[in-house]
């Protein structure tokens, strides 16, 4: 059961979407009301997406490219009037490797698509909200932005970026009408963040969880609906704990 939040008719580009914590945020989403849009780079995955309902709509789309993210702007409000929300889930989590292994062509692909790829998303989307007078924009962080996490020096780091872009940025709009905010989660059962784990780093990371289990996508879905939503009305530029009483700060 879940509470149905009030989103009616309203426009939710999510970036990523078809992995796991941005199908359950799309299905929930829908489910309050809006229309779901997927920008993803797997054209295979939003086919299925799109097949399954999942999404109103879906575009190929390279968050890492200026061109494209500004085109898939411009599309998807061609087709749907108006972008509402903006959920910026695309992301890697790179190779646990110690920082002076760490290939240095991959950590440029994490950073890129985790931190730079969130920037343009929020560079191409932003003036529109601008013009509307309103937005909400969520990013998916991570604990691993609060905390460092060894063997995870790039994913850490763009994360952590993307904490401190939220916080700029919400400080930037605060007067106009459009929040932002991110999610910092801990370990989320999904298929490539969990279950294609190594059974002992699902052990490792269960351990550091005080509730004793990973995150259901679906707990995150239902904190990012929330901030999308009018009900998120005095909050802005925050980051939002979702680590089952991991890193409550």
């Amino acid at each position: 059961m879940m509470n149905r939040i009030d989103l009616e008719g309203r426009v939710a580009v999510i970036t990523g979407g078809p992995g796991g914590i941005g199908s359950a945020t799309a299905q929930r989403l829908a489910a309050s009301g809006a229309v779901p849009v997927f920008w993803d780079m797997d054209k295979a995955a939003l086919a299925r997406s799109l097949e399954q309902g999942l999404a109103r709509d879906g575009m190929e789309v390279d968050v890492t490219d200026q061109q494209a993210v500004e085109a898939a702007t411009r599309l998807t409000i061609e087709r749907h009037g108006r972008i509402d929300i903006l959920v910026n889930g695309a992301g890697i989590v790179g190779k646990r490797t110690r920082l002076t292994e760490y290939p240095v062509d991959l950590w440029r692909r994490v950073v890129d698509i985790n931190l730079h790829g969130t920037f343009l998303c929020c560079r191409a989307v932003v003036p529109h909200m601008q013009r509307q007078g309103s937005g909400r924009i969520v990013n998916i962080a991570s604990v691993s932005g609060k905390e460092g996490n060894p063997l995870s020096s790039a994913y850490s780091a763009a994360k952590a970026g993307v904490i401190a872009l939220t916080k700029s940025l919400g400080k930037e709009l605060a007067k106009e009408g459009i929040l932002v905010n991110c999610i910092a989660p801990a370990i989320i059962a999904t298929q490539r963040l969990f279950h294609d784990l190594a059974p002992e780093d699902k052990v490792l990371f269960v351990s550091r969880v005080p509730m004793g289990r990973p995150g259901r996508p679906e707990e995150a879905a239902a904190m990012i609906a929330w901030l999308c939503s009018d009900d998120c009305s005095f909050t802005t530029g925050a980051a939002f704990d979702l680590t089952g009483g991991r890193a409550t700060y």
